[in-house]
């Protein structure tokens, strides 16, 4: 069974549709209606509410249409389509009466749209239309002796309050333009800041990861080498097995420092300080404690020997904390808790200064790569607002941690 389109659907779709039209265009659809209103309007009046002929009965009913037609071009000349509008109920007094323009209502609404058009152009152009707009409208009045106060003043008023709004709209749509722009300006910078954050602390993941294997993997060679040389000389299976066991060793050794290797900077130097562990905790705090920002360091549990690679993630993940509470909290006190837990290690680096800005690099970019960090070994990262003021960061990392 097949259904068809609603007609509620389908014509509020085209109802819809007709109000972009008509948003898009409603400059040329008024310009239309205007000159048609003033055709008609010409040949039912050609004369003032005075009698006074406004001019040759052929030219009456033409000038709203004449003023509505370089309308209709306004997008391509914002600034002199209006102008002939303006040009031409101004010539339309010399060849007619001043009454043809300034007693017809036609012509002086399509000198509203004029005003609104300039108020839209640049600030210098707009100044200049406006200028023009009080020009004509005073040859118009002299030309057609109407030269009383009221007829200067009040098309003048009306025309600055439809110039001025228009200019003001405009301000106002740039504005809010400007403000999307630089909106979308701080959202890529931030991103590309994160994601370079996240791919400097792969970098460092990926040599310090190899540090960590690269000693693992050598004791293993070394251990299957040393084995080897006190088999017994009928025991050649077994010494062909750890042959392989060392070559092997060896060969990933090569490999994996050819492939980190692709990861350093270029132009960096290695590193050939120990890495550091929870063991040296203390010495980070009272490094911290130097540089000014007081450090109380609390552990709760029995301290455990943990994998190399978690060790050094828990402890990048204080340091990391502790580098930002320094750098953005400001005035600040920081607590660093150890709780080893059963199954886990538990890390919280609080302080109470600026919370808004303590989470790290302005936007949380430090952390993002201490997340990539801590989720390799199955562990998880929290940051928020501390209770009482102030920015906390909870690490949670298993002792085996998930790969």
């Amino acid at each position: 069974m097949t259904t068809g389109a609603s007609p509620h659907g389908y014509g509020s779709r085209t109802v819809t549709r007709a109000a972009a039209v008509a948003r898009a265009w409603w400059v040329e659809i008024l310009a239309v209606v205007l000159g048609g209103v003033g055709f008609v309007e010409g040949l039912a009046n050609p004369t003032g509410s005075d009698g006074i002929s406004k001019g040759p009965e052929w030219l009456v009913p033409l000038i709203a249409p004449a003023m509505a037609v370089p309308l209709l071009f306004q997008r391509r000349a914002p600034f002199a389509a209006p102008v002939a509008t303006v040009a031409i109920a101004v010539a339309a007094t010399f060849i007619g009466s001043g009454q043809a323009v300034s007693d017809s209502i036609s012509p002086f609404f399509l000198l509203f749209v004029v005003a609104w058009l300039f108020g839209q152009l640049d600030r210098r152009s707009a100044v200049i239309g406006l200028l023009l707009l009080y020009l004509g409208t005073i040859v118009v009045n002299v030309e057609g002796d109407q030269n009383t106060v009221s007829n200067f003043f009040f098309p003048a008023l009306f025309f600055t309050f439809f110039w001025g709004g228009s200019a003001f709209l405009k301000a106002r749509e740039e504005g809010f333009r400007e403000a999307e722009e630089r909106t979308r300006r701080i959202a890529r910078a931030n991103e590309t800041e994160a994601m370079r954050a996240v791919a400097e602390e792969r970098q460092r993941i990926a040599r310090e990861l190899h540090d960590v294997i690269a000693h693992s993997v050598s004791v293993m060679t070394v251990q299957a080498g040393a084995v080897r040389r006190l088999l017994l000389p009928e025991q050649e299976r077994e010494r062909q097995a750890l042959e392989t066991v060392e070559a092997t060793g060896r060969q990933a050794l090569t490999e994996m420092r050819r492939l980190v290797g692709l990861l350093r900077e270029q132009g960096s130097m290695p590193e050939f300080a120990p890495q550091p562990s929870m063991k040296t905790l203390d010495v980070l705090v009272g490094t911290v404690r130097e540089a000014g920002l007081p450090v109380e360091l609390a552990v709760e549990g029995e301290p455990r020997d943990l994998p190399p690679g978690i060790d050094l993630s828990a402890y990048r993940v204080v340091q990391e904390a502790l580098t930002n509470a320094l750098k953005y909290a400001g005035p600040a006190r920081a607590w660093v808790t150890v709780r080893w837990r059963e199954r886990e290690l538990e890390l919280e680096i609080a302080n109470d200064g600026r919370s808004a800005t303590s989470g790290g690099d302005g936007g949380g970019h430090g952390l993002a790569g201490m997340s990539e960090r801590v989720s390799l070994y199955g562990g998880s990262i929290e940051t928020g607002v501390r209770g009482g003021g102030g920015f906390v960061v909870t690490a949670h990392l298993p002792f085996e941690g998930a790969s």
